[in-house]
């Protein structure tokens, strides 16, 4: 292999691969970045067996190839390079010179072969599944969702976040046993479609993805495989497997308190008297609904704090107690200027809505007042 290309393309590509690349495994190759020539092009792929991301960029090839590069040390070099452009030859026996203004670096690199087989997708496979949305649309659902993913093992399934596919209706669900965040926008694709992408996955994917909305990203699902195309990246990654909550039921039907809040203002009333709340003092926010204003308090060893802020209250008062932080978390996702609370008493799960519409949903179980 004997490539030219532009350091700048070359550091940006590798920092978007690099969360897909093992940091330790017994897998030598799983450490380190398969770099591959396709015509004019450099592909660069990172893979540690759950999740694959590719990217590719322009060169000039003097002389086609492949080879796998450790990922952390080809990175630095590349970033501490002082030369716009950077030269990279790799001999018959893998040892890889790169080339850079005054400086030159000799790494050896591990045979292509030795990289694991990448998952492909064909759409001519019976089962396979494939749509499209608007790069900023996936954006914001994954990021309206992606809070409230489950950090422990008990259910595997809930690591991740489940697309539902129904009638036109395109629905994201995570859920941790302590609250719930639901995202639902109109969907192209008219079948019935369900599986579930591990939160890791969906992590990496918003940070590749587009703010535009006439940029579009394809999804595809092939067997325990999802992939995603972007305009220059390649995601793809395995499917959890395993059974996830029946959120529709879990969902209350009725509520006998609606608060109307402007979203900014409770939040920041919350984080002000979770300041006395710290992972050694833990204690609920108390949240006192009345007709005109909710009372926020807080009561720990180290003292007490109180604030007051304006809502609009209708139906019976109620005084209920939250998690700080997962009260907070539900009201960033939001992301409107008004909501609505909806509450059936003291110990059933909170409900927040937009004021207008139905295009999210979060539920936050309450904690038990002394």
């Amino acid at each position: 292999m004997d490539i030219i290309c532009d350091r700048k393309k070359l550091c940006d590509s590798l920092a978007k691969i690099s969360h897909a690349v093992s940091p330790k495994s017994t897998i030598p190759a799983l450490e380190g970045i398969l770099l591959k020539t396709e015509g004019d092009t450099l592909l660069l792929t990172g893979y540690d067996l759950e999740l694959g991301i590719s990217t590719s960029i322009t060169c000039t090839v003097n002389q086609p190839g492949s080879v796998i590069l450790s990922a952390r040390l080809f990175t630095d070099i590349a970033r501490r390079m002082d030369a716009d452009l950077i030269s990279l030859t790799v001999s018959e026996n893998n040892a890889a010179l790169l080339k850079g203004g005054h400086s030159e670096f000799k790494i050896m690199g591990m045979d292509a072969s030795e990289f694991p087989e990448l998952p492909q997708f064909s759409g001519e496979q019976s089962g396979n599944e494939s749509f499209s949305l608007p790069q900023g649309l996936l954006k914001s659902m994954i990021d309206q969702t992606l809070f409230a993913v489950a950090i422990s093992d008990m259910k595997p399934a809930h690591k991740g976040i489940l697309f539902s596919l129904s009638s036109g209706t395109l629905t994201l669900v995570a859920v941790d046993g302590y609250r719930l965040a639901l995202r639902r926008e109109s969907s192209l694709y008219q079948g019935d479609l369900s599986f579930i992408v591990p939160g890791k996955t969906m992590g990496e994917l918003s940070k590749l993805l587009k703010d535009e909305e006439d940029e579009l990203a394809q999804i595809a699902v092939a067997g325990k495989h999802i992939f995603f195309t972007l305009n220059d990246c390649f995601l793809f990654s395995r499917l959890l497997e395993g059974e996830f909550l029946d959120y529709e039921k879990a969902i209350p039907a009725a509520h006998k308190t609606q608060v109307t809040v402007d979203v900014r203002r409770l939040m920041e009333g919350l984080e002000r008297v979770s300041l006395l709340i710290a992972d050694r003092l833990r204690s609920p926010v108390r949240c006192e609904f009345e007709e005109k204003s909710v009372k926020l308090s807080c009561q720990t060893s180290m003292g007490g704090a109180v604030d007051f802020i304006d809502v609009e209250t209708e139906g019976e008062a109620v005084e209920i107690g939250f998690n700080s932080k997962y009260f907070v978390d539900a009201l960033k996702a939001a992301g409107c200027e008004k909501a609505k609370l909806l509450l059936s008493g003291p110990l059933s799960p909170m409900t927040i809505v937009p004021k207008d519409g139905d295009k999210f949903l979060f539920l936050v179980l309450p904690v038990r007042l002394a």
